[in-house]
């Protein structure tokens, strides 16, 4: 009876007037929100603006204070060299930091790396312990890292003018290990991409060739501490370091999912646990890495963060010199590895056999199945209405190619396409089909999946006794908004972060001519739009750094390292781009 009123109500002239009210307010509030994200954009770029000069301008005061410092000679420095000169007092660590902001304030110029300039710098300087690991050492920062006083967007308008209450717990450590965090460097739109681009602060280029993306979603310090202007800096991890430390020429750590603290950290959806993100170190080299890792693994870690196992930095693990058993593969059989990055693998691969190392062929099972089943599954299980919240009112980023449009799509079309889509193309089918939200029921079962698959792929591990894992990493870096069109791509790195398994990257040469001309004849192994993308998308890179990717098992960070330092040691490319 209510409805037969409502739509005797609905019907004729009044019933028409209603119905163009309803389109207009609709229009007026897509409009109203719009001009929101206008605003936002425009208060952030004011703010990035406003940071960077202050940036040049604390610089420049310092440089006209000490004419005779010798910044080249101090930015060629390592990690450890500055930190020894720092600790002997050879260094203050006033030029330590103030010759960093200069060199990030230029790096910025040509990049956009950096969304803000954490002003406090100057007076955390003065109260950074001396006796800490890290002390006066000037470390960047992601910006989904809470910075007290600081807005972490994620390049969302809902996020800007929300300035952190508190420090995150990492960036806590840092500060207490004697580490100056000064800047935070930009991300993808909601970190869901491995390029780097948003509405509030635009596009970060690679530092080796503005036309290429530096990789995502710790973009902004890859390309950062890639150009020289950081040392060292913090990124996380959903395949987020390991992509731009490739595209970049830089090393990355991407630790077991809890192994440092996630206390403080902003992000898209929280309560996802089926696939960890990690928090993790990036740098110029492995013992950057280490450094940084040693100094986060201590008491102040674990008191602040009781979840975070007490487990310190294992040195005698690091500075083992014992020969290790190695598995490798040249590909994945998912995303067909470049001509560069085949090369990379077995040129590593036989430069460790020289060194006394044992290689074992070996490749996870059922990697399709981790990819298109288990890791979407996880990530998408309430069919992204949780991720779509953030973008209400928003402007869209085009690195972020056609997720949003995808996740919006009703679930039935998502099963529809899904079943139309399979005989032409598999790959996107399986992906549309494990997007779709399931009940409580079906999570659980989804999630002792991806314990079984785990358990299935140490089983095979273990019985060829390996030490350590060599696998392709995903490169040279792809042109700019390529890489939100070829999410296939992520294949391998997505299968560590659904297996929870440290992993790391290490560049290890750069494309050659040779390796150019051999791309005109790879088509990838599907052939599908993905593989197109992706393929045009890597031409034109003669010269840009490709990486390994060193895997091990839960918990064994530091055999990672010790494995990562053996592969740079016997590589050794050169990394600076500038």
């Amino acid at each position: 009876m209510v409805l037969d009123e409502m739509w005797a109500a609905l019907s004729g002239a009044s019933g028409a007037a209603l119905a163009c009210c309803l389109v207009a307010a609709a229009v007026a509030l897509r409009w109203s929100g719009r001009g929101r994200a206008r605003g936002a954009a425009a208060r952030a770029r004011r703010r990035q603006k406003a940071a960077l000069e202050s940036m040049d301008k604390a610089a420049q005061r310092f440089r006209l204070q000490n004419p005779d410092l010798d910044s080249k000679a101090l930015l060629a420095l390592t990690l450890p060299q500055l930190v020894q000169k720092l600790h002997n007092g050879e260094l203050s660590a006033q030029a330590a930091l103030f010759t960093y902001v200069g060199k990030a304030w230029e790096v910025n110029k040509k990049t956009n790396c950096v969304t803000t300039y954490l002003a406090d710098c100057e007076t955390q300087l003065s109260q950074a312990p001396k006796q800490g690991l890290l002390y006066g050492v000037p470390v960047s920062l992601k910006e989904c890292f809470s910075y007290k006083g600081q807005d972490s967007t994620l390049g969302l308008s809902v996020n800007e003018g929300v300035p952190a209450e508190y420090d995150s717990v990492v960036v806590q450590v840092l500060k207490l290990q004697g580490a100056v965090p000064f800047v935070h460097t930009n991300v993808p739109q909601s970190m869901f991409s491995y390029d780097c681009s948003n509405p509030l602060f635009g596009k970060t280029t690679n530092p080796w060739d503005p036309s290429k993306s530096p990789g995502g979603s710790s973009g902004g310090e890859g390309a950062l501490i890639g150009a020289g202007g950081s040392l060292l800096g913090l990124g996380t991890d959903g395949g987020s370091i390991p992509f731009p430390s490739s595209f970049c020429g830089i090393c990355g750590l991407k630790p077991t999912g809890n192994c440092l603290s996630k206390i403080g950290l902003k992000g898209c959806v929280y309560g996802q646990l089926a696939v960890q993100l990690s928090v993790g170190p990036m740098a110029r080299d492995v013992e950057s890495l280490a450094l940084c890792l040693r100094a986060l693994l201590c008491e102040d870690m674990f008191r602040l963060d009781p979840t975070v196992p007490p487990l310190p930095f294992r040195e005698e693990v690091y500075a083992s010199s014992r020969p290790l058993r190695v598995g490798y593969y040249e590909t994945d059989k998912y995303t067909m590895p470049t001509p560069a990055m085949k090369r990379a693998v077995l040129e590593t691969k036989q430069r460790l056999e020289a060194a006394g190392h044992t290689l074992v062929p070996f490749l996870p099972s059922n990697i399709p199945y981790a990819l298109e089943t288990l890791s979407t599954g996880g990530l998408f299980s309430d069919g992204g209405g949780s991720f779509l919240q953030n973008f209400k009112g928003d402007f869209v980023d085009p690195c972020l190619g056609d997720l949003i449009w995808i996740l919006k799509l009703p679930e039935w079309l998502k099963g529809l396409l899904a079943f139309v889509l399979k005989p032409l193309l598999p790959r996107l089918a399986a992906f549309l089909s494990s997007m779709k939200s399931r009940s409580t029921r079906k999570l659980w079962e989804l999630q002792h999946e991806i314990e079984v698959y785990r358990s299935s792929v140490i089983t095979q591990w273990r019985a060829l006794d390996l030490d350590v894992l060599l696998t392709p990493m995903l490169g040279p870096a792809m042109d700019l908004n390529a890489p939100g069109k070829a999410t296939g791509a992520v294949s391998y790195t997505l299968l560590y972060n659904c297996l929870d398994f440290p992993a790391g990257v290490v560049p290890v040469t750069t494309v050659t001519l040779e390796d150019e001309a051999q791309m005109e004849h790879c088509r990838g192994y599907f052939g599908d739009k993905w593989d197109k993308v992706l393929w045009k998308a890597m031409k034109k890179s003669v010269g840009l750094p490709v990486a390994v990717q060193c895997v091990a098992l839960p918990w064994q960070e530091e055999l990672c390292l010790r494995f990562m330092r053996e592969v740079e040691r016997l590589m050794t490319p050169e990394k600076q781009p500038f």
